[in-house]
């Protein structure tokens, strides 16, 4: 007959399994991790003093955010630049985010207004980085970005959408961080204020067309070289 460990033994697997899921997932959304990196479990024990099933358990979860790649016979690494996936996702997300966006602006109430201007507000009131925080943009500016767009959908009052726009902007995260890295020259801010402007003015056209732009180009950040490199 198969003993179950101590609770308090499954407890303290678990917290640790957890540190080392938010060690990996914030490293590598820092950036401290390039795209094609391994992430060895092996390494990964040593250098944080735990067992091989805590670490392995960590990256199936990292693995489940996309943000990385489980491969056989190969291990664990981060995502590539070239993934496929991250186009899908934004065509996915271009095809129903706009629809979502139009929805929230023929259902949406004056309290969802002032969700969007609020959400907006904090959007540029928070730094897009901070000293020592990486090279991507800092959680507190993601968080609000995230924020932001969700506000301006949620008004379609319709939770499958709404289930579904969660699940894709998680997936699309590292895309997003690195697509920002690779083209600091362009004027995200700008963007934004177009769409708050759009969604406010009940102009259902100019909205999804400003989403759709809005979302094309963080994808096509990620086509060609790196830029970093010299492209």
């Amino acid at each position: 007959m198969t003993r179950m460990a101590p609770a308090s033994t499954s407890s303290g697997k678990q917290m640790l399994s957890e540190q080392i899921y938010t060690h990996l997932r914030d490293a590598i959304l820092r950036g401290d991790y390039a795209p094609g990196d391994a992430l060895k479990p092996q390494d990964l024990a040593k250098e944080r003093g735990v067992s091989l099933a805590v670490v392995r358990e960590a990256l199936v979860r990292v693995v489940g955010d996309g943000l990385a790649d489980r491969l056989h016979n190969r291990g664990f690494v981060v995502p590539a630049f070239s993934d496929r996936r991250w186009q899908d996702i934004a065509e996915a997300r271009r095809t129903i985010e706009p629809a979502m966006l139009r929805m929230s602006i023929e259902r949406g109430d004056i309290d969802w207004e002032a969700r969007v201007r609020a959400a907006h507000h904090r959007l540029v009131r928070t730094p897009a980085f901070v000293p020592d925080g990486g090279e991507y943009y800092s959680e507190a500016w993601s968080e609000a970005h995230r924020l932001f767009h969700r506000t301006l959908v949620e008004g379609c009052e319709n939770p499958v959408l709404l289930e579904t726009f969660d699940r894709l902007w998680i997936a699309s995260e590292l895309a997003r961080r690195w697509s920002g890295h690779r083209n600091p020259g362009r004027d995200g801010a700008d963007e934004h204020r177009r769409l708050e402007a759009a969604a406010l003015a009940r102009d259902a056209d100019a909205a999804a067309e400003t989403l759709t732009r809005h979302l094309t180009l963080t994808a096509a950040g990620l086509i060609g070289d790196d830029p970093a490199q010299g492209a």
